[in-house]
């Protein structure tokens, strides 16, 4: 598996060392790295070494007796193989590992059928998940049963998930998650202001007023915010870089943006010292945003619709988003 990793030289410059793991049945087998300065070149040293040794190694073992596996084995088994090419989502990784847990990840894979998928959606429902939350987990055993049946000739009839889907949502148990336009009113921001004002005095480490408006004034997402460098920002034209924008398809994308003035102001107000402007979690920023909507009572106001204020902001000051 090829790495990028960043690391801050003595003298404030970046490195970029790549690195390449080879694995096989799940050791280590190989391992090398190598420092450039930039990180095009230590992806490219990367990807060559890891083709020229994975060309030495025989094909993917076939897991021995899958063809009766519980879904729970092929559950655990496909996280296990998609994190040797590259890390899960954190909210896909908690999707499969909840399945893992469910009474039909007992069930031998190949002798599921559309009957217990539907038992399966109906618990969960019964339970209080919404027909959204219940279609992701027919999302991902589609896409699992399927890749069972390509990598290990698990003899799954993917025609029990297209049989339950049918009932499902015709009994409207299912369904695809509807777009959010929630957007803050000023009375809302006035009091998040008010609030974080007097929480950052007082002895917070992470500055979420500032965090909140660069939100608002950037409409850059979570991760997105706490993953700016200093070194990407551009003062004579006040742009930065967004690394691995989120893309449906691609990955480890960079792209340019303009900051708006305000925005500009507040990331230029953060600890020069360090590597990043934000250098905090993004689930800690959340937590943080969410309890103070708690205690405000604001209903329904999650951190992601800033991003539908700042976008309506951008538009109308004509700004691109991306």
């Amino acid at each position: 598996m090829a790495t990028i990793r960043t690391r801050k030289r003595k003298d404030g410059s970046l490195a970029y060392l790549g690195e390449v793991r080879i694995k096989q049945d799940g050791k280590i087998i190989h391992r090398e790295s190598k420092t450039f300065d930039r990180r095009a070149q230590a992806k490219a040293w990367a990807e060559s070494r890891e083709r020229k040794h994975s060309k030495t190694l025989p094909g993917p073992k076939r897991p021995q007796g899958f063809e009766r596996a519980t879904l729970k084995s092929v559950l655990q088994k496909y996280r296990e193989d998609v994190s040797e090419v590259r890390p899960m989502g954190r909210s896909k990784t908690a999707n499969i590992l909840f399945l893992e847990k469910s009474e039909i990840a007992r069930l031998v894979a190949c002798d599921i059928k559309s009957s217990d998928i539907i038992a399966h959606v109906r618990g969960r429902r019964q339970n209080g998940a919404g027909p959204s939350t219940a279609n992701n987990d027919i999302v991902w055993l589609r896409v699992i049963l399927r890749y069972a049946r390509a990598a290990w000739d698990v003899p799954f009839d993917l025609a029990a998930i297209d049989n339950a889907c049918e009932v499902l949502k015709a009994e409207k148990l299912i369904a695809k998650a509807r777009s959010r336009n929630r957007r803050p009113s000023s009375a809302e921001l006035n009091a998040l202001t008010g609030f974080f004002e007097k929480r950052d005095q007082r002895s917070s480490s992470i500055p979420m007023n500032d965090i909140m408006w660069f939100a608002i004034h950037s409409a850059r997402r979570q991760s997105e915010i706490t993953n700016l460098l200093f070194t990407d920002n551009d003062e004579a034209s006040q742009t930065g870089a967004v690394r691995d924008l989120k893309h449906p398809t691609e990955r480890n994308r960079v792209r340019r943006f303009k900051y708006t003035p305000e925005a500009w102001e507040i990331v230029n107000r953060q600890d020069p010292g360090q590597s990043r402007a934000f250098p905090f979690d993004p689930r800690s920023i959340g937590s943080a945003f969410r309890q103070a909507c708690k205690i405000l009572e604001i209903p329904d106001l999650r951190f992601h619709d800033l991003r539908h204020e700042a976008t309506s902001r951008l538009f109308e000051a004509g700004y691109s988003t991306l």
